[in-house]
C-alpha cells in the first residue's frame, strides 16, 4: 500500500496493491441530536401522507360505488337528535373500522382505535380527513352500544346483497356448524344465582357444616374436588356477564363462553346467517333458529339487490349440518318445516320407534340422502366451507376472545365479523384479493418468480444466480432494494 504525496492536507488517496481506489475524507464532523423546537405551523404539503394500501382503497371503491355511507346513515339517523348537539362519528367510520380490525386480526376496539391512529392506509380507509383526530375506542364502544343489533344485522343483509349481485349466493343449501367463543369473564368471579354468594365463602360454608371451623386453603381446595356438579350453569353466574357459561373448551380448558353459529352457503361460502347463545347450548336447541335466521336473511337480502341477481337465488331448502344436530325431533321438526336435511348420523345402534312413526320416517329419509351422492359430496364440503368461516372470523379475524359482555353486544361484534368475512368475498371476485395480507403474499410470490425466470434466463448463457448453488463458473448477485411489502 502506498500513499500518494502532493494532494491537500483534507484528502488523501491511499492506492492499494489491488486495482481499487478509494477517496477518504479525514476530516467530517459528527452529528448530534439536538432539542429543536418544531415549528408552530405546518403546510398542507408538508403533512404525512400515505401512498395507500391498493387493497383498502379498492375497498373504499366499491363501498363508495354501492353507497354505504348513505345506506348506513339512513339507518342510523333515528339513533341521533336532527340539529341538538355536537355532531358524532361518522356511522360510515364506525362500520369500517370493525372491518379494518378483522381485517388486521385485531378483536378489541381499544386495538382497533391503536391500529387505525397508527396507520395512515387505514385513517385514509376509514375517512379520517387531514387535520382529525381518529376516533377513540370509547367512541367506537359507545357507539356500539347505542346502533342496536337490528341494525348491525340491517348491514349485514346489505353486504348479502351486493354478494348476490356478483353471483355470491346461491341460497339452496344452507350448511351450520357451531364454535365456543371464550367470553370476557373469569371464573374465579362466579356468584350462585340464588344469593349472589361467592364461590369461596360457599365452601367455607360446607367446610364448616362438615366440621371445619377454620378451614384453610387445602382444606377448600379438598372440598371442592370431592363435590359433583360444581360447575352448573343452573347455579352459579359471572355476575359482569350473566349471559356467558360455564363451558369445557376443545382444548379441556374450563371457562365461561358464549356459543357461535353460522349458516354458511355450501356453493360459495357465504355467511348468510349468524346466531349467539350460551356456551352450553347444545346443538340440537340451536339449529332451527340458524336455519330461519338464514331463510330471513335472505329474503330481506333479494329486496335490496338488482331485480335479475335476486331472481337467480334459490329458496334456502337443503340443511347440512355435523352428528351433533342430529336427533329425533331434530329431523322431524326440519322435515315439517320444509328442509331436506343432510345431517350425519352418530353411531347409535338399533333404536325403538314405538309410537314414533313420523320421527323414524324422517330419521331414515334422512340416512338415505346422506348416503347418497349429494350427500357424501356435502359431507366433503361441510369441512371446507363451514370450517374456514370460523377459522378466518373468529382465529385470524381476531375474535375467539371477546372483549365485549352480553349476548347482544357479542352478536353486533360477530355479526360485524361476519360482514367484514362477505366483504373479502366480494374483494376476492372483484380484484383476485381477499385480504391485505395475501396481496402482501402475491407480491412476494411475484418477485420470486421474476427471480426465477431470470435465472432461467442467465442459465441458458452458463451463468448462475447465487441461489442455484456454488459453481465455477462466472457469477451474477440479483439485489432488490425496494420494499419487501405492501407498506401499511
Amino acid at each position: 500500500m502506498k500513499v500518494v504525496e502532493g494532494l491537500s492536507t483534507s484528502e488523501r488517496l491511499i492506492k492499494i496493491d489491488r486495482p481499487i481506489s478509494v477517496l477518504h475524507d479525514a476530516r467530517m464532523a459528527m452529528g448530534k441530536r439536538e432539542n429543536e423546537q418544531p415549528d408552530l405551523f405546518v403546510t398542507y404539503k408538508a403533512m404525512p401522507r400515505s401512498a395507500g394500501h391498493p387493497f383498502y382503497s379498492a375497498a373504499n371503491a366499491i363501498l363508495r360505488k354501492r353507497k354505504f355511507d348513505e345506506y348506513v346513515e339512513g339507518l342510523c339517523g333515528k339513533f341521533y337528535a336532527a340539529v341538538m348537539g355536537r355532531p358524532s362519528m361518522v356511522p360510515g367510520m364506525y362500520f369500517r373500522c370493525l372491518f379494518a380490525g378483522h381485517f388486521e386480526g385485531i378483536g378489541s376496539e381499544r386495538g382497533i382505535a391503536w391500529r387505525v391512529t397508527d396507520s395512515l392506509s387505514l385513517r385514509e380507509f376509514v375517512g379520517v380527513h387531514e387535520g382529525e383526530e381518529p376516533p377513540d375506542h370509547s367512541t367506537l364502544s359507545r357507539t356500539r352500544r347505542l346502533i342496536d343489533i337490528e341494525t348491525h344485522q340491517a348491514v349485514h343483509n346489505w353486504m348479502l346483497a351486493a354478494l348476490m349481485d356478483e353471483g355470491l349466493i346461491k341460497g339452496k343449501t344452507i350448511g351450520v356448524d357451531g364454535t365456543t367463543l371464550e367470553a370476557n369473564a373469569a371464573m374465579r368471579s362466579i356468584v350462585r344465582r340464588d344469593d349472589e354468594q361467592k364461590c369461596d365463602d360457599y365452601l367455607k360454608d360446607l367446610a364448616k357444616a362438615s366440621g371445619i371451623e377454620t378451614p384453610t386453603r387445602e382444606d377448600l381446595a379438598r372440598l371442592d374436588r370431592k363435590r359433583k356438579k360444581k360447575g352448573a350453569n343452573k347455579e352459579w353466574k359471572n355476575p359482569h356477564d350473566p349471559d356467558a357459561q360455564i363451558m369445557k373448551m376443545k382444548d379441556g380448558s374450563t371457562h365461561l363462553a358464549h356459543k357461535q353459529e353460522h349458516g354458511v352457503d355450501m356453493d360459495t361460502g357465504a355467511i348468510v346467517a349468524v346466531t349467539v347463545a350460551g356456551g352450553a347450548a347444545g346443538d340440537t336447541t340451536t339449529v332451527e333458529g340458524t336455519l330461519e335466521a338464514a331463510r330471513q336473511n335472505i329474503a330481506d337480502a333479494r329486496k335490496l339487490a338488482d331485480k335479475g341477481a335476486a331472481e337467480k337465488v334459490q329458496d334456502p331448502s337443503e340443511a347440512v349440518g355435523d352428528k351433533g344436530y342430529h336427533s329425533k325431533a331434530v329431523m322431524l321438526a326440519l322435515l315439517l318445516a320444509g328442509w331436506r336435511s343432510y345431517i350425519a348420523e352418530p353411531m347409535r345402534g338399533r333404536q325403538k320407534w314405538d309410537g314414533e312413526l313420523d320421527e323414524r320416517d324422517a330419521v331414515y329419509a334422512n340416512r338415505r340422502r346422506k348416503n347418497g351422492n349429494r350427500g357424501k359430496q356435502l359431507m366433503r364440503l361441510r369441512g371446507e366451507r363451514i370450517e374456514r368461516t370460523f377459522a378466518l372470523v373468529d382465529d385470524i379475524g381476531g375474535l375467539r376472545r371477546m372483549h365485549v359482555r352480553g349476548h347482544e353486544n357479542v352478536a353486533k361484534r360477530t355479526l360485524l365479523g361476519a360482514v367484514a368475512y362477505n366483504f373479502g368475498l366480494l374483494m376476492r371476485k372483484r380484484t383476485g384479493v381477499g385480504t391485505p395480507r395475501s396481496l402482501q403474499g402475491r407480491l412476494a410470490a411475484a418477485l420470486a418468480a421474476l427471480v426465477a425466470v431470470l435465472d432461467g434466463v442467465l442459465g441458458v448463457f452458463g451463468i448462475r444466480s447465487p441461489l442455484s448453488g456454488s459453481t465455477d463458473k462466472p457469477t451474477v448477485a440479483l439485489w432488490w432494494t425496494g420494499p419487501c411489502s405492501v407498506p401499511a
